[in-house]
């Protein structure tokens, strides 16, 4: 036993982790003080100043060097730094815990679902309104159900598993930047016409940052009850979905628990067609906290198993 401690003590990556994920839960950041939402707020201000190009081949390439302009200066800033720390262990918990989040997400599902069960309509909008880039004042009770499901699911997809993966990848400073790439997509979301082609390629990078960790974690989220269900129905329904990891996730969680997901949305006023995944019943407050509590038990599998290969990987146990 005390030859497994020390094994695990003198593995760094794996204590950095575990760290991590310990003081994400007794502190975590509170939403808007986390440094993602000056991030998101300076890409804005960025594509208010190049996004003006009506030419599509043109803002396909402004929106590349935009993309650079963002991600290369901060990747070579932070890469610059790691060799000026004194404790390198302590370099990359800084930037997981920067890169990590499951307590604000959890805060908005509770709030969230409380909200939906008392048909408190303006009040889940209200919460949506900041997470998610579609028009929320249409929203309807089964509308606000479809949203706040599909949001709990990404959430829990990339700010903890995606981050996770490629924390063991590259370390603090990967789970940090592909964590910034995300914010990156979101703020130049082509869903909306103004970031229309503009935010193609930042939507393009996540997608393939997402492509293994999210394929992943829904085979993990399929296994079980309704596997056979599942795996047909992302056989079916995936390549109807623009982004192939999160096409995986969603259908297999809808199937999983026979969700109807997906459908029309409005994005600054526009209706945009999306396909319909998963199942047919239509999301409600129960079902979101189902949701909560199948994403939470394949996260913790997925972190106990994480922590294996890491473990086998960097020390050799």
């Amino acid at each position: 036993m005390e030859d497994i401690f020390n094994q695990f003590y003198s593995n760094g990556a794996l204590l950095v982790l575990w760290g991590a994920l310990l003081f994400h839960l007794i502190l975590p950041f509170p939403r808007e003080a986390h440094p993602a939402i000056m991030w998101h707020k300076f890409a804005e201000l960025l594509a208010d100043k190049v996004n003006t190009n009506n030419s599509y081949q043109q803002s396909i390439i402004s929106g590349t060097l935009a993309w650079m302009l963002m991600i290369i200066p901060m990747l070579t800033v932070v890469i610059a730094l790691k060799p000026l720390v004194w404790q390198p262990q302590l370099f990359e918990l800084a930037f997981l815990l920067l890169a990590i989040d499951w307590r604000n997400t959890d805060k908005f599902t509770n709030q969230f679902t409380a909200a939906l069960a008392r048909e408190d309509k303006e009040h889940a909008k209200m919460l949506l309104k900041p997470i998610i880039n579609r028009t929320t004042q249409p929203l309807s009770q089964l509308g606000l159900g479809k949203a706040g499901a599909e949001t709990l699911i990404m959430s829990y997809g990339r700010n903890v598993v995606g981050v996770l993966f490629w924390y063991a990848i590259f370390g603090g400073i990967g789970a940090f930047i592909y964590r910034m790439m995300i914010e990156l997509a979101r703020a130049w979301s082509p869903s909306r016409q103004r970031f229309s082609p503009f935010g193609i390629p930042a939507i393009r990078a996540v997608a393939i940052m997402d492509y293994v960790p999210l394929r992943l974690f829904a085979l993990m989220v399929a296994i079980g009850h309704r596997a056979q269900a599942v795996f047909s129905l992302i056989k079916q329904q995936s390549h109807s979905w623009p982004l192939p990891g999160p096409a995986w996730l969603i259908v297999a969680v809808g199937a999983k628990l026979e969700l109807s997901l997906g459908g029309p949305a409005i994005y600054d006023g526009k209706k945009s067609e999306r396909a319909k995944l998963g199942g047919r019943i239509a999301p409600s407050a129960i079902h979101i906290a189902q949701v909560q509590k199948l994403l939470a038990w394949r996260m913790f599998a997925w972190i106990l198993i994480q922590s294996v290969l890491m473990a086998i990987i960097y020390q050799g146990i």
